[in-house]
């Protein structure tokens, strides 16, 4: 008998804990939530090996059965889950200002301008413009907002 084997035989149920220990800590070295659902069918053998006077054959066919539900329940809950959450602009920042109006910070001149958003200075292009017009973006170009004027709006 080697070892690690003499090991196993003695440590019993705990093992299976040890086990699943490990593959919790390297869910967490290479997440992908894939050794998650392996480690927590070991940690679940392990506490039924405890309370239960089972053999190591039907242990492993047990663990093997957990851990193939488990994944496929885990998987299919990720992903119905993974739908509804998320930025789409996330990496676009520019894209949430398409629609919205804001006030040139400098003039236009030659299709170059700038205009104050909050704490950041926006490049923008469009037609030639004085600092102070009222602007809309219309859409992005690279990291370039596109503007047009604002008509003013008529109060009669």
């Amino acid at each position: 008998m080697s070892i690690i084997e003499r090991i196993i035989f003695e440590l019993g149920p705990w093992s299976w804990w040890i086990g699943g220990l490990l593959l919790l800590g390297l869910e967490v070295v290479a997440p992908g939530t894939f050794f998650l659902w392996f480690g927590l069918s070991a940690l679940i053998v392990g506490t039924l090996a405890l309370f239960l006077d089972i053999s190591w054959q039907v242990e492993l066919v047990l663990f093997g059965v957990l851990s193939l539900a488990s994944l496929l329940v885990g998987r299919a809950f990720m992903r119905r889950s993974g739908d509804a959450e998320g930025d789409p602009g996330l990496n676009r920042r520019g894209s949430r200002l398409v629609g919205r109006e804001f006030v040139l910070e400098q003039p236009i001149s030659q299709g170059d301008g700038r205009v104050r958003i909050d704490d950041t200075i926006w490049r923008v292009t469009g037609d030639d413009m004085p600092a102070g017009t009222r602007i809309r973006v219309e859409r992005l170009d690279g990291p370039l907002l596109v503007v047009v004027a604002v008509q003013p709006r008529d109060t009669a």
